[in-house]
């Protein structure tokens, strides 16, 4: 189960549970309700504030459970409809949100990690990449312009068209992320960038973020067809 911790005006949102080292934090609708919620308790706090997410262990996030998905493939479009509404939000949130990414991070995930302010990734090891090219998986209007809101064209065709897995140098050649660090280094890194815009939550940075992506937002907020006829049965080979 995904837990908090804090430090001083810094919220660190562990995607996995506590006993979980290498949990890949799959999105499914239990899942999804967990971070939801741990995302209801930051809201409500008040004061200056920011929010680093990030995991243990080899995964940050695999991205969706397809096994889930194939036992399930009447909710599927209504499901991607949440995971959606789960970006958005993390999109408009009224605080600044940094991803520290200490492992692979794929689809889904991959997807929730460009949904945050800033992202900081692990230097030397772990991959990062939108695979569904390789499994047969098309991207919704939404994904497809939250990523183009981050990246330039070029680099957003690669990403999309190759599923090319990028290291943490690439990643920051392709401006993916905005800075990498060594193990050691990467959560304080996140925790201390948050820290140093925490001043900035409020309602103002909320209205902002919304202004600056209303596009992405509304494409967000179209429901999603057709999704249960894709190969959710392959998953993407991880190392």
């Amino acid at each position: 189960m995904p837990y908090l911790d804090r430090d001083g005006d810094v919220f660190i949102l562990y995607l996995g549970g506590r006993s979980e080292v290498d949990s890949q934090n799959q999105f499914n609708p239990d899942w999804v309700d967990e971070i939801s919620a741990v995302l209801d308790e930051v809201e409500a706090s008040t004061g200056p504030a920011g929010l680093v997410t990030t995991a243990t262990g080899k995964f940050y996030s695999t991205g969706a459970d397809l096994s889930w998905g194939m036992d399930n493939l009447d909710q599927v479009n209504a499901f991607i409809d949440r995971m959606q509404g789960l970006f958005a939000r993390m999109l408009q949130l009224p605080l600044p949100t940094v991803a520290a990414l200490q492992g692979h991070t794929f689809g889904a995930g991959a997807f929730w990690a460009m949904a945050h302010d800033y992202r900081i990734m692990r230097a030397d090891r772990g991959f990062l990449c939108f695979p569904g090219v390789h499994i047969g998986a098309t991207y919704s209007a939404g994904t497809v312009d939250l990523l183009a809101a981050r990246l330039h064209p070029d680099a957003l065709h690669q990403a999309l068209t190759t599923g090319h897995r990028y290291g943490g140098d690439q990643a920051l050649t392709a401006g993916l992320v905005h800075a990498t660090a060594s193990a050691d280094e990467l959560l304080s890194h996140a925790v201390d960038r948050a820290h140093r815009l925490a001043g900035t939550r409020g309602p103002t940075l909320g209205a902002i973020k919304n202004t600056m992506y209303a596009r992405v937002l509304a494409t967000l907020g179209s429901p999603m067809s057709g999704a249960e006829y894709q190969q959710w049965s392959a998953q993407p080979a991880m190392s």
